[in-house]
């Protein structure tokens, strides 16, 4: 099975954490609730997701042939106007996912206000602490396509996302004292099951291949848990979870 197919496919009896509601709490519904009161824990949700998908909006204006310092300063700039100013209070809350919300608006901040941000004097502010140079080295590192910087922006998008997924799995194992575990269970939430090294998994920990095999199927299991509840931060609705979802996936595999 596919990473696709291991994170969408349904399964049986996956116990009392698939059956609570991904939706409850959700960054970017809190935001939409929230925004008009301007209530500190809509512009905290909305800061968290920011800070979690800054990465394909730096890669957008680099793609669209902005230098690396132009990059930072307009990604940077855009932060600060969208956090400081309030800007989701003025407009219409039916605005879908926050990942067309966000490339809209940055594409209007390029269009309206960087000419003016520019001329001010940088580092005011409440800026959010990016790592532009990670961000300038990894976009270095990036095979060349003949992508549009909108086509480039989704597959980042989703690269982030399930980034966002792999660390949020990671941390789980951390706490635990199970770090070394994870890493080695890590590679079977990748291609075919029959193409697992279970049992040389099995010899490596010290553990029957049945009981690999079990741990595995449990890792899949929280994967697809935590990668539909990370889709659900960025949907305004539970309905649009699995659109999001299969949606994403296309993108990774367009050529």
């Amino acid at each position: 099975m596919s990473t696709s197919q291991a994170a969408s496919a349904p399964s049986q009896g996956e116990g009392h954490a698939m059956e609570q509601p991904v939706f409850a709490t959700t960054h970017w519904s809190v935001v939409l609730t929230a925004v008009r009161g301007d209530a500190p824990q809509a512009r905290d949700a909305l800061e968290k997701l920011c800070q979690a998908y800054w990465y394909p909006l730096y890669a957008y204006v680099r793609r669209r042939g902005h230098s690396p310092d132009d990059a930072k300063d307009l990604t940077q700039g855009f932060f600060a106007w969208l956090l400081e100013r309030n800007w989701l209070a003025a407009a219409n809350p039916q605005r879908g996912r926050f990942r067309s919300f966000l490339l809209t608006s940055f594409s209007r901040f390029l269009a309206n206000e960087w000419d003016k941000i520019k001329t001010q004097k940088r580092g005011g502010g409440r800026i959010l602490s990016l790592q532009f140079q990670e961000a300038e080295t990894h976009y270095e590192w990036e095979v060349a396509d003949n992508a549009t910087p909108e086509q480039s922006f989704e597959r980042r998008w989703a690269l982030a996302l399930l980034d966002q997924v792999m660390r949020r799995l990671r941390a789980e194992f951390e706490q635990d004292g199970r770090a070394e575990f994870f890493e080695a269970l890590k590679p079977c939430l990748l291609g075919e099951r029959a193409a697992q090294p279970y049992a040389a998994l099995a010899v490596k920990l010290d553990m029957t291949e049945g009981s690999v095999k079990v741990a595995v199927h449990r890792l899949r299991r929280r994967y697809r848990q935590l990668l539909r509840a990370e889709i659900a931060n960025t949907v305004q609705r539970p309905d649009e979870i699995e659109d999001e979802l299969r949606y994403l996936f296309a993108v990774l595999v367009r050529p």
